[in-house]
């Protein structure tokens, strides 16, 4: 089943009732308007149907127990600043019935797999990162492809960045020296907007598998929360790249995050990816790809598998 995600911007009040999420606007409730109209104003979503929120306005209001029951059915709450930026993903501590044997499976898992599961993993976000580009630039980079092929145990000759610096450069060409950089000159702020919140569906979908998204394959920086969630979410990262390209199209590249941008970032869960041969939504798609993670933490088998772009 495909979660919803949901966008709060306004002013609203989020409670609980019955199972469902209740949301009301303050200002029709402090009006005088009919108890007729200040009815149809509420809206009710079932909490089964919800897979992220993302909380975006200073003045709502949100209560524990909804909290509770969001995380009670594995919903990924993500907080913004005042900037709008995502600032803060909240999960839930428990999401799988065997959780303590696939912890203790991850925890002891050898550095030769750790390094083959990085292999697998920068090859396939090489190859994605080829796609976007070969259609952004209505042309053929093969030295992607090489690099893809090159990419040897635990990446020790560094092709991610080799990749990396190639795709940024001739993503963007009308940014001149474009350079990725959280804080950096736009589109910057739109890929860390579509990022954060395909790191949540990623953490979402770990807590599902019953692994920690804190310990990494590769990602170990101490002050991480969401290294696993990081080094996982790698190859799908070009599908947040191309959405970015496609607002740019629309609105140019100097654009803002927008109610309008932020919408078409909401459909990051929806998009249509292939796994061996099969089309499912992405969100679908992550819970795939961390279930084979979580085979190959056990020992079932030696393989991620991560989507490749058409």
């Amino acid at each position: 089943m495909i979660k919803r995600t949901l966008y709060f911007g306004n002013p609203a009040y989020l409670s609980l009732k019955n199972e469902q999420m209740v949301v009301k606007l303050p200002g029709v409730e402090k009006s005088n308007v009919s108890e007729i109209i200040k009815k149809e104003s509420v809206t009710t979503i079932p909490i089964e149907d919800i897979g992220v929120v993302v909380l975006d306005c200073q003045q709502l209001t949100i209560t524990q127990g909804l909290i509770e029951h969001l995380l009670d059915n594995n919903c990924a709450l993500i907080s913004c600043d005042s900037h709008h930026l995502p600032v803060g993903l909240m999960l839930p501590l428990c999401g799988n019935t065997t959780q303590t044997e696939r912890f203790r499976n991850q925890i002891e898992v050898s550095l030769p797999l750790k390094k083959q599961l990085w292999q697998q993993t920068i090859r396939a976000k090489i190859l994605n990162q080829m796609t976007v580009l070969d259609n952004a630039t209505n042309d053929t980079h093969n030295c992607m492809r090489v690099w893809a092929d090159d990419v040897r145990s635990g990446d020790s000759d560094n092709m991610e960045a080799r990749a990396a610096a190639y795709y940024w450069r001739n993503l963007f060409p009308n940014v001149d020296g474009f350079v990725r950089n959280r804080d950096g000159v736009n589109p910057n702020k739109l890929l860390n907007y579509g990022y954060a919140i395909l790191r949540a569906i990623i953490a979402r979908s770990l807590v599902s598998s019953g692994l920690l998204p804190t310990l990494g394959i590769f990602h170990h920086n101490k002050y991480n929360a969401y290294c696993l969630a990081d080094d996982i979410m790698e190859p799908y990262r070009p599908y947040v790249d191309k959405i970015v390209l496609d607002i740019i199209d629309s609105y140019g590249i100097d654009t803002d995050l927008t109610k309008e941008v932020k919408v078409a970032f909401l459909s990051i869960p929806v998009i249509d990816v292939v796994i061996d041969g099969r089309k499912s939504p992405l969100m679908i798609a992550a819970s795939t790809t961390t279930a084979s993670l979580a085979a190959c933490f056990a020992g079932e088998q030696r393989k991620i598998s991560y989507p490749l772009m058409q």
